[in-house]
């Protein structure tokens, strides 16, 4: 579990629940025609804009924030490394039936097993990692539509309760709930967007960013056991993509 956005969470809805409480209680900022307006009108907004299948799913990618299971890069070079060396000794054959860390990786290496020439090896992987890249992107653009559209919604509920305030002028106890309805979608809408779904998105692009360049990393792997490259060499080019600490800490276990 990620412990970070499980605790950043829960502390910004408690900063401002806290907030509320010190101001004269929670209660006044309860309002559920600004409910309805901001949270049920930003939910049918943004299924109308998606999607249903990338709506639906985008439920599933939401455990992803607090469960994202993140690969370790360091841990992929040392596996290519050791596949390399058995690759050098043994010819390609020997990779067969070889434990690797995942689905994307076990496919690479069967089909080199399978005689595939690098050609086509990395048209077939470019292509997959292309189509993880097209659905991460659109179950990220679900969340981000909450962004754009819930402060959107909350100008709508501010532009209705001010046309109810001034249509009753004349009532004083009408003004008060119009008032209240004006000023809370705005501040549901600001909350929604900003408190929630604006790091969602964040922390999902990071993780397909971090899948992205796993991938990538096994196809140039695969790419350069298939040209017969040394395993010193292949460890070489790939730590080029991990930052400087990761690097030594895997220059320094291969010493």
């Amino acid at each position: 579990m990620d412990i970070a956005s499980l605790i950043g969470l829960v502390g910004t809805l408690g900063m401002i629940a806290g907030a509320m409480v010190s101001s004269g209680g929670i209660g006044a900022f309860i309002d559920t025609p600004s409910m309805l307006i901001v949270i049920g009108g930003t939910f049918f907004a943004v299924m109308y804009r998606s999607t249903l299948p990338t709506f639906l799913s985008s439920f599933g990618t939401l455990a992803k924030v607090f469960l994202p299971g993140v690969k370790k890069h360091d841990e992929l070079i040392t596996r290519i490394t050791e596949l390399a060396g058995i690759a050098r000794k043994d010819g390609m054959m020997a990779l067969e039936g070889q434990e690797v860390p995942d689905k994307f990786f076990e496919k690479g290496l069967q089909m080199l097993v399978d005689g595939a020439d690098e050609t086509k090896l990395l048209e077939q992987l470019n292509r997959e990692v292309k189509a993880m890249k097209t659905r991460h992107e659109e179950s990220t653009g679900v969340f981000q539509a909450w962004v754009d559209l819930a402060p959107a919604m909350g100008m709508i509920g501010t532009l209705i309760g001010l046309v109810a305030m001034l249509g009753n002028m004349a009532d004083p106890k009408a003004i008060g709930p119009a008032m209240a309805v004006a000023l809370l979608t705005t501040l549901y809408g600001a909350m929604i967007a900003n408190c929630i779904f604006m790091p969602i998105v964040t922390k999902l692009e990071g993780y397909s960013a971090h899948e992205a360049l796993y991938r990538e990393m096994v196809v140039m792997g695969l790419r350069y056991i298939s040209r017969g490259e040394s395993p010193r060499n292949i460890t070489d080019q790939l730590i080029a993509n991990l930052p400087p600490k990761l690097q030594a800490k895997i220059e320094e276990a291969a010493a």
